[in-house]
């Protein structure tokens, strides 16, 4: 450093963290695949807009309600497997293997499962 630090143990905290965001960008840059997380976000960005009126933000909550009572209705499997993706970002490929099923039957559950969610949130009348 150009001066002698202070506390030592910060600098050096400082640095690794600094290190530590650079690898992390340098790694998951769109170009080198991206990340789980936007490629999950868009799957999901044809059952749920991303509106930014007054009114969109208004019902969120209301749309928070009703995915939840969708998500009730699912049976058990196909309810944590659409989490597990949604919520907790996991690879499909890490779903398939947890669940021991093939990652084309889990592709085809969450995709007929984003189709009924989004059957009922038009049913709810949310505008999708």
């Amino acid at each position: 450093p150009p001066h002698r630090p202070n506390i030592l143990s910060a600098y050096l905290g400082k640095i690794t963290r600094d290190l530590s965001i650079d690898l992390f960008r340098m790694r998951n840059r769109l170009k080198r695949g991206g990340t789980q997380y936007t490629l999950s976000l868009d799957e999901l960005s044809e059952c749920v807009s991303g509106n930014d009126s007054t009114e969109a933000v208004v019902d969120q909550l209301l749309l928070a309600e009703a995915i939840n009572r969708f998500l009730r209705s699912l049976s058990s499997e196909q309810r944590t497997i659409f989490i597990r993706r949604y919520y907790y970002i996991d690879s499909i490929k890490d779903i398939a293997s947890y669940y021991g099923m093939t990652e084309a039957k889990v592709k085809t559950s969450l995709h007929r499962t984003r189709i009924r969610l989004k059957q009922y949130l038009n049913k709810e009348g949310f505008e999708v």
